[in-house]
């Protein structure tokens, strides 16, 4: 079977052109397939850019190494956080969003010339704001907290991109809608285009939050308002700053539902209950924003409880579902496939080989086991003054941001590149060690901040030994040991990240075309892949016995780890 171009015109009149994807039988459009690679490629550049700053930044916080200077540590933490939390992770959302809605539904892209603006003004903010970092006035980090002031660039810039990116959640919308017009699918939308739906309306919030702060906030940097209110400030950033990590959770989970379709011909052990959990995210998940704020003074104690724990639990309720929906489907589908003895035969038969698969299941363990269970510990109002603003909380991130995300989005590229740049992966032995290598040093990087966090080691310190203070402190040994750890966790990390862009990259540019009659691929797809990812419908009858096992094995972990650090806290209010 050959790859067909149909030269398929909609209803509509567009000159829109389609092509059948001879791997997975879904259609797809060549605008939608041209703006895809461009977000991705430009996503896979600042990723790298990113990276680097990152290790930068976690060879300086190693006390034997203490690579950077100062002022060009905070410099560098500065282009981290903008790099990987902001363009890295929104570039291939949006690429996501597309693939969600064009590919998957085999609809044409609405409107490619405003697609293409759209990118335009994201490269061209991305761009802006690492000119103005990197020239040395606008290190103010990644929260730039007023009072301190960055150059009106880099406020401009992070509107400019702000900007774009919202005009391409529209035109996402707008993609949605001529594809229920236009009939290109039957029924309600699959899954994995449910919560990329749920991404793109959390990301309009997220979007308007920061269009809401950082435009005053540049009219202050141009001189033409006197102030900005610090605390005003921070609570609405942090609906910008925590919710943008939230698009992340619903693109990334939903990129677990497609690899497990893809791979595995893996369905939702229930829609309607995976979809009530997406639609949880919406009404709860931006909330947990709070957690930030749980030490400002001008806020009250009864919206700080209300906000950091009976309305967090509701979202994490969510999260903790899709924990049972993803490893269930694909137990349930292993065991269709015939894999099904005993607990665990359909986990050690799980094609481990393929990166896609390997990435998205070490990406859901350590979302679930490191980056979950910790955010609810920073999420409970009283617990949370045992690590406020230690270098706990960027371990956190790196649990979600890191494993989570940026690991699920490593395995989603090992799909996108066959399937839409029609490249087959090149050196294969590397790509299936990648996943291994980064998601260990991504693991163990969150895992060692967060116990050099847990010893009060400060978020922000460049050097943690005080050297220069008037009053010395020491941390227990253990902590320079943590940071130690950590360093070596980082360089771990960059090797993995060095691998995943040597083989994307190199596979774009060399990689055996896939165009050409006979060629197959080298981590194949499941046959029944096309219709469970793109077409409504539930698991019938699945038995999940490992995946019970599993979960009870996380709730154990969980709780144990909760107690212990109201055991902790218990040990800050002794009477004598």
């Amino acid at each position: 079977m050959t790859t067909i171009d149909t030269g398929a015109v909609p209803v509509s009149g567009s000159n829109a052109r389609y092509r059948t994807c001879k791997f997975t039988g879904l259609r797809i459009e060549s605008n939608a397939e041209t703006l895809i690679k461009a977000n991705a490629v430009a996503a896979v550049v600042f990723l790298m850019l990113g990276g680097l700053m990152g290790l930068g930044v976690a060879l300086t916080r190693w006390p034997a190494v203490q690579l950077l200077p100062a002022d060009w540590f905070y410099l560098t933490l500065t282009g981290h956080g903008a790099n990987v939390l902001l363009f890295w992770i929104l570039f291939f959302e949006i690429a996501i969003l597309y693939f969600a809605s064009a590919v998957i539904l085999g609809a044409r892209l609405a409107a490619p010339k405003l697609a293409w603006l759209a990118f335009i003004l994201m490269l061209g903010g991305a761009l802006m704001a690492n000119y103005a970092v990197l020239r040395g006035d606008s290190t103010v980090m990644f929260t730039s907290y007023p009072p301190m002031m960055a150059t009106q660039w880099f406020y401009l810039s992070l509107i400019i991109f702000a900007v774009g990116a919202l005009l391409a959640v529209i035109l996402f919308f707008a993609t949605l809608v001529i594809a229920k017009s236009e009939k290109t699918y039957n029924g309600s939308v699959p899954l994995v285009t449910f919560g990329a739906i749920t991404a793109a309306i959390i990301a309009v919030f997220t979007l308007a939050s920061g269009a809401i702060i950082l435009i005053p906030t540049w009219l202050w940097s141009l001189g033409l308002i006197s102030g900005i209110d610090t605390l005003m400030y921070k609570v609405i950033w942090w609906g910008m700053g925590h919710s943008s990590q939230q698009i992340n959770v619903s693109a990334h989970v939903s990129i677990w539902y497609a690899i497990a379709a893809m791979v595995l011909g893996a369905k939702p052990l229930s829609e309607k209950v995976s979809r009530m959990a997406f639609f949880m995210y919406i009404l709860f998940l931006q909330l947990a924003s709070a957690h930030h704020l749980l030490a400002e003074p001008g806020l009250s104690s009864t919206w700080k409880i209300v906000n950091t724990s009976y309305m967090m639990y509701l979202a994490v309720l969510g999260s903790m579902i899709h924990g049972l929906t993803v490893p269930g489907a694909i137990e349930a589908a292993q065991r269709r496939n015939g894999f099904n003895r005993g607990w665990f035969e359909w986990l050690t038969k799980a094609p481990w080989g393929n990166p896609a698969f390997a990435g998205m299941f070490m990406s859901l363990v350590m979302f679930g086991f490191i980056g979950g269970i910790s955010g609810v510990v920073l999420g409970t109002e009283q617990l949370n003054v045992l690590m406020h603003n230690t270098i706990y909380v960027p371990g956190h991130f790196h649990g979600t941001v890191v494993a989570g995300t940026t690991l699920a989005f490593m395995a989603g590229t090992y799909l996108i590149v066959p399937l839409i740049f029609q490249r087959d992966i090149i050196w294969p032995t590397i790509a299936k060690w990648q996943p291994y290598v980064f998601g260990l040093g991504a693991g163990g990087i969150s895992m060692f901040m967060m116990g050099a966090g847990t010893l009060g080691v400060p978020r922000r310190s460049w050097d943690i030994s005080m050297t220069d203070a008037t009053h010395a402190y020491e941390f227990p040994a253990a902590a320079y040991l943590m940071l130690g750890l950590n360093g070596v966790s980082a360089i771990m990390a960059a090797i993995g990240g060095v691998m995943f862009i040597l083989v994307v990259v190199f596979s774009i540019l060399a990689g055996p075309k896939l165009s050409v009659a006979g060629a197959k691929l080298h981590f194949p797809l499941h046959d029944k892949g096309r219709e469970a990812v793109s077409e409504y419908g539930s698991e019938e009858h699945p038995k999940l016995p490992g995946t019970i096992v599993l979960v009870t094995l996380f709730f154990i972990c969980f709780v144990l780890y909760y107690f212990v650090n109201w055991k902790y806290l218990s040990e800050l209010w002794l009477f004598n």
